[in-house]
């Protein structure tokens, strides 16, 4: 990818202050949206207020970093390059939310931090991945995952980890766009539709990540085998892969994020259409 480096005020580092807490652990990915939709949907047929369960009354997630952040220079230019695909991916946004659907684009920040972080949606370790949290509108990301991108899933370069950025703020559109409301709703209905329901959250949010690939690519910032990168990702993080890997098993219908190929066909119908209106997963 061609970027330029510079200071994004839409990123937050509390790098220096997160950790500590405690609460529950979702290991291995993300709680995002999809996530969400799962703990509400045993906190309705537990009647218990799980999401009280995974806050460890820890900080408040607005708490500036505490103390100089230790950082090497490769971890700097890491900060330097995620804070310009935001950048990126969210002037698309400006621009194509409200021409393609006359909803204005509101910008979501990103909080980077070490270990675990206290945010709007509860306790997250590095272990749970990036993830996006409706609450606060924040994407958390751990700088560590993107070397277990690459060294873990296979899933190497620029484009690979742009990718997993373009994805969570995905899940910011269908926020403002009423998407994760309307999902929430359902839920409550038809909590054994749960997984489903995520799957189709998730692959959206994949094609939104494409809509950004498309206008990246029209732009010129696009690089030779950058696409080839993203869907390589997408593939690496599909739930068969992750289950394969982890229990040597495939349960389709424990998934919450979709298939390799799934994954893939969305992402790709993001980058050829470049269009909201084709990211359409819920008719499919």
């Amino acid at each position: 990818m061609r970027w330029s480096p510079g200071n994004n005020p839409d990123v937050e580092d509390q790098r220096g202050s997160s950790g500590g807490g405690g609460g529950m652990r979702f290991g291995g990915r993300g709680l995002g949206v999809g996530g969400l939709l799962v703990v509400l949907v045993l906190s309705l047929i537990f009647k218990r207020d799980f999401f009280s369960l995974l806050s460890g009354g820890g900080t408040d997630p607005n708490t500036p970093a505490q103390g100089p952040v230790q950082s090497s220079a490769g971890e700097e230019d890491l900060k330097s390059f995620v804070g310009a695909v935001l950048d990126s991916v969210q002037t698309t946004w400006d621009a194509e939310l409200p021409q393609q659907t006359r909803v204005p684009y509101q910008h979501a920040r990103l909080v980077l931090f070490r270990d675990a972080i206290e945010s709007a949606c509860g306790y997250a370790e590095a272990a749970t991945g990036p993830f996006y949290c409706p609450g606060d509108h924040k994407v958390y990301v751990d700088l560590g995952f993107y070397q277990e991108l690459k060294d873990r899933f296979g899933a190497p370069g620029d484009f690979a980890q742009a990718y997993v950025l373009a994805h969570e703020i995905g899940h910011h559109v269908q926020v403002l766009l009423g998407t994760e409301a309307k999902m929430r709703r359902a839920v409550e209905q038809r909590p054994d539709e749960a997984n489903a329901l995520s799957v189709k959250m998730e692959l959206q949010a994949d094609c939104y990540a494409g809509v950004w690939g498309h206008t990246a690519a029209a732009h010129g910032i696009l690089e030779s085998g950058d696409v080839e990168e993203g869907m390589n990702a997408a593939a690496a993080v599909g739930d068969d892969r992750i289950q394969k890997m982890s229990t040597g098993r495939v349960n389709p219908e424990s998934f919450t994020h979709g298939s390799a190929a799934q994954r893939v066909s969305w992402f790709k119908r993001g980058m050829n259409a470049g269009r909201v209106a084709d990211c359409d997963t819920f008719s499919e």
